[in-house]
């Protein structure tokens, strides 16, 4: 007769935290989906994905943009959250105005517990990647039901304005990048008007600044999130890494403000091991899998 070995005992189920990335594809591997999986994993959490476009892109440029249909993101949104418990949702790149509204339709049908909103609206150039129609269409249709948006200051400043993006625009960036805490203080007043629950007002673009402070942003109050800036040319992505680890550590059970201070120390950590991959001629992800790498 065979010897039962623990071998043949039944695996510990245990109930493992999911979190969908709604977003579009980095063929480089370094932002958008593939930045968000790796970030979701790294930080204990399952992830699963619905692509809004597609990229070919590398750590140099991105030479050619793919959209995905309307019906075929939402067939995506179907499949996952018709048999997957998810408990929070990033969302990333959503490259028009009738994509957005369906991503939005089929979150108030499934309606998760966590939604982050990182809207990517403004290219490192400056340029706007959304249409007027399309930052008016987010901000109508997913704001009020985010329960967090990750804007830098560029996304914020368009987020404020019910014009589109200018050159008057990227002056009053300018302005604000260099008249300190009193144009900052105002941002953050004209934030609070914005119809969704709490906004984390990313610091990476006060370049000035020894410190890189996020302001998490809620009706009530302000809270200070501060870390000593990192000099690296490896920054690709870390919007996206950002966004996805705190939805990653809402979906485990933390709150908010402990999901926001988790999520930036584990960018934090992740950037100041970027410089050990070498990855590409340009600008480099950042080390999603740090952790392993010192165990």
């Amino acid at each position: 007769m065979k010897q039962s070995t623990h071998h043949d005992l039944p695996a510990k189920i245990i109930q493992t935290p999911i979190t969908l990335t709604i977003a579009g594809s980095d063929s480089g591997g370094g932002a958008g989906i593939q930045a968000d999986i790796k970030a979701i994993s790294a930080t204990g959490g399952y992830a699963c994905s619905v692509i809004t476009a597609l990229t070919a892109q590398n750590t140099l440029d991105v030479t050619g943009i793919f959209p995905v249909s309307p019906a075929f993101v939402e067939q995506q949104l179907d499949a996952v959250f018709s048999d997957l418990k998810i408990q929070s949702v990033k969302i990333g790149m959503l490259s028009d105005a009738s994509i957005i509204r369906v991503v939005a339709q089929k979150l108030r049908q499934y309606q998760p517990k966590f939604i982050v909103l990182d809207p990517v609206m403004v290219a490192t150039s400056g340029d706007l990647l959304l249409e007027a129609d399309a930052i008016a269409t987010l901000k109508s249709e997913l704001l009020p039901l985010a329960t967090l948006i990750t804007p830098n200051l560029p996304e914020a400043v368009a987020l404020t304005r019910n014009s589109s993006h200018s050159e008057n625009d990227s002056r009053i960036c300018s302005k604000e990048k260099e008249e300190g805490e009193e144009s900052k203080s105002a941002l953050i007043e004209q934030l609070k008007q914005l119809n969704t629950e709490a906004i984390l007002l990313k610091g990476g673009h006060w370049e000035q600044e020894a410190q890189s402070t996020d302001y998490l942003i809620q009706k009530s109050d302000t809270v200070t999130l501060s870390a000593g800036r990192l000099h690296t040319k490896n920054t690709h992505g870390t919007g996206c890494t950002l966004s996805a680890a705190i939805a990653s550590y809402l979906a485990q059970g933390y709150t908010l403000t402990e999901a926001v201070s988790k999520g930036k120390s584990y960018l934090t950590q992740a950037l100041r091991h970027a410089d050990q991959l070498q990855i590409g001629q340009g600008h480099g992800p950042v080390h999603h899998f740090y952790a392993r790498q010192q165990s």
